[in-house]
């Protein structure tokens, strides 16, 4: 390789050092919502405020490697050049120099420190229009360089915004192209050019009616650091950089596939470690995200979820990931990551509790999908073969679909993918009508149940009845052990259980609860019941509630040494039977007091 990873980073911030900027360093990929967006996608993004006029505490002249997560296009993951997680080049002068300064660098980063040849680099600049005028300027400038006439093209779309923002500083950039094949004798542009970077001169402030002249201009540059990385070493695949090499060296031993050979077990190994890469970039975060039913957590978790399954494919489990996230962690990211050093035993220890907990369900959801398929090419070929107009359903019911995502936890997303694989698509309308009926039909069933205790006998109620009282154990351990039992709701779905605390549970608490019920359920401790005077009950250490309704004998259910509870029963007869338990949501019930709902999957 002629350019390492981090040779690159090195190069990029002593130029810019060299020419009296600061190296900022990055900041966390959690969007801090100035933006509106749930991650940073560029650069320049944190930044904002200083591009707008505030003063930066560290200067004018700014450099950094940021890192970025992208998620809109996932489905594109798997092909030799879309990733989740990627580094932005960047530097900023924030009203000093400008047009005049900026292109004489970086034309001099790219002929004089990365050796490209100066008569075949292409650019292309803002063509004008009614917002703005034509950017002859940055023509003349690139032209004094050395860049030949013919290889500066004007278009129209050279402007650069944050999309979907407003009040967001924005002008006509100035992209940089160089042939692929550098060797070519007449590279024909655009066909055998790739974009390798791009600067933005922000002379206008992007507001709800139109764009007005900013008070300071300033400079924004943006080069990918995987795509240079790339193009500097001649490649034309992505995960063949020493950003990716070692990963995909590690799951061609681990699953004895050979990544060039090409087809599906190549796309699975993208996958797998770029979706890999960016849960180590996440749960490593300064801000910290884990698997979640919400929000960031909801990306981590489809993305975690999606490289497990994609594990599958190559002969692996989940375990897999631990592997791909300790290169990354130790060998490729930590140098410029210190804090994934740092972290690497939390890091790792998350990863793998999001394995565990859908390797759980995964094996049984996709028999259950393909179910769903085997029979919808059933019922086409026997509705083809009566009736030969027949139109073939290539569409999964949103029933289905949702049975898939409350019983094995598939999201949607994943089913959908999976739907494709076999050209087929989801009824997502089908799929939210299903979800709101089940949402109104549990409202329905607590405003009729405030009372507590089982709605019915039935073995999957015992079943839930007995994981109220591992889960009740944990939360002890867990938040405090003065946690107690304040109502509790049981049917064949899933448990209500309402207890003490001020607040609602964090996703590391969650995580940790799940974690220690799950344990218990593994271990497949039987449940043993005894009956005993009150007096004695108590002095032994079992706990109950509504001490006035407590005869002079009563019922006491023990489960090993982890928990110890009076109660009327009925129960499983041991933990093995329960399934997988899994906390579905939390809610607020009254001042003090928090409610958890808990499914098990079987």
């Amino acid at each position: 390789m002629k350019v390492t990873s981090k040779q690159l980073r090195k190069s990029w911030l002593s130029f810019y050092e060299g020419k009296n900027h600061t190296d900022i360093g990055a900041v966390s990929l959690i969007g801090d919502g100035a933006t509106g967006v749930m991650f940073n996608v560029a650069g320049m993004q944190p930044l904002m405020p200083y591009l707008l006029g505030r003063s930066h505490p560290q200067g004018k002249r700014l450099c950094n490697i940021q890192g970025c997560v992208r998620t809109v296009d996932i489905e594109e993951v798997g092909d030799a050049s879309h990733f989740t997680f990627f580094e932005m080049m960047g530097n900023w002068s924030l009203g000093d120099y400008f047009k005049k300064e900026k292109t004489a660098w970086t034309f001099e980063l790219l002929t004089k420190v990365f050796g490209l040849d100066k008569d075949k680099l292409c650019s292309t600049v803002f063509a004008g229009n009614d917002s703005a005028p034509r950017d002859e300027e940055t023509a003349r400038l690139l032209i004094d360089l050395g860049i030949k006439p013919e290889h500066i093209f004007y278009l129209n779309d050279n402007w650069w915004e944050l999309e979907g923002t407003t009040d967001t500083p924005c002008g006509p950039d100035n992209e940089w192209f160089y042939p692929l094949n550098a060797s070519a004798a007449s590279p024909v542009f655009p066909d055998d050019y790739v974009e390798i970077g791009n600067d933005v001169y922000m002379q206008y402030k992007k507001t709800a009616t139109g764009y007005i002249p900013l008070e300071n201009k300033n400079v924004d540059t943006g080069f990918g650091f995987d795509r240079m990385l790339l193009f500097l070493n001649c490649l034309d695949d992505g995960y063949k950089t020493d950003l990716f090499a070692p990963v995909i060296s590690a799951l061609e031993k681990a699953s004895g596939k050979a990544y060039d050979n090409g087809g599906e077990d190549r796309k699975a190994m993208r996958i797998v470690a770029d979706h890999t890469r960016t849960a180590v970039m996440l749960i490593g975060d300064e801000q910290g995200v884990l698997p979640s039913n919400t929000g960031a957590g909801y990306v981590l978790r489809r993305l975690m979820r999606r490289a497990i399954r994609y594990c599958r494919q190559i002969g692996l489990n989940g375990e897999a990931l631990l592997s791909c996230a300790k290169i990354f962690i130790e060998d490729i990211y930590g140098e410029a990551y210190p804090l994934l050093i740092k972290n690497e035993k939390y890091i790792l220890d998350e990863i793998k509790k999001e394995a565990d907990r859908f390797e759980a369900t995964l094996a049984q959801g996709i028999k259950e999908f393909d179910k769903c398929v085997t029979s919808l090419q059933r019922k086409n070929e026997f509705m083809s073969k009566s009736n030969p107009d027949y139109v073939k359903e290539t569409v999964i019911g949103g029933k289905q679909a949702f049975r898939l995502y409350d019983t094995y936890g598939f999201p949607l997303e994943l089913t959908e993918e999976l739907a494709r694989e076999h050209n087929l698509t989801v009824d997502r309308a089908g799929f939210d009508e299903a979800f709101k009926e089940h949402r109104e039909k549990s409202r329905v069933l607590e405003a009729g149940q405030f009372k507590g205790g089982l709605e019915s006998h039935s073995q999957t109620a015992t079943y839930y009845h007995t994981a109220t009282h591992l889960l009740l154990a944990a939360l002890k351990q867990v938040c405090s052990p003065d946690i107690c039992q304040k109502g509790s709701n049981i049917n064949e779905e899933r448990l209500r259980f309402d207890f003490n605390f001020s607040r609602k549970l964090t996703d590391e608490e969650v995580a940790r609860v799940e974690e220690l019920v799950n344990g218990q359920i593994k271990l497949d401790i039987p449940v043993v019941m005894r009956e005993m005077t009150l007096e004695e009950a108590k002095n032994l250490g079992f706990t109950g509630v509504f001490d006035s309704k407590y005869g002079e004998v009563v019922k006491t259910y023990s489960i090993g040494e982890f928990s110890r509870e009076i109660c009327g029963g009925p129960h499983a007869e041991h933990t093995g039977l329960l399934g997988t338990f899994r906390i579905a949501k939390q809610e607020n019930v009254s001042a003090g007091v928090k409610r958890i709902k808990a499914v098990l999957i079987r």
